[in-house]
């Protein structure tokens, strides 16, 4: 039984999914973190946070997964 499949839409936050839904737009670190008013720093914790909830090395593969799950749209 697979618990987890309940959770999803709570896989994100909200903030991790606006980086992520401005990332597959093909925008920069920096077009993200001034688009939401952020550091560039922190615009790379949420993708990082986002890979590790996934565990997956990489950005690309963390969108392939979230488009995957549902939690992302392209």
């Amino acid at each position: 039984m697979k618990s987890s499949d309940h959770k999803n839409k709570f896989l994100l936050t909200n903030r991790e999914r606006e980086v992520f839904e401005l990332l597959v737009q093909d925008k920069t670190t920096r077009d993200i973190a001034q688009q939401l008013f952020i550091s560039e720093k922190t615009v790379r914790n949420h993708i990082s946070n986002v890979m590790q909830k996934l565990n997956v090395k990489g950005r690309s593969q963390a969108v392939v997964e979230l488009i995957k799950l549902g939690e992302l749209k392209i």
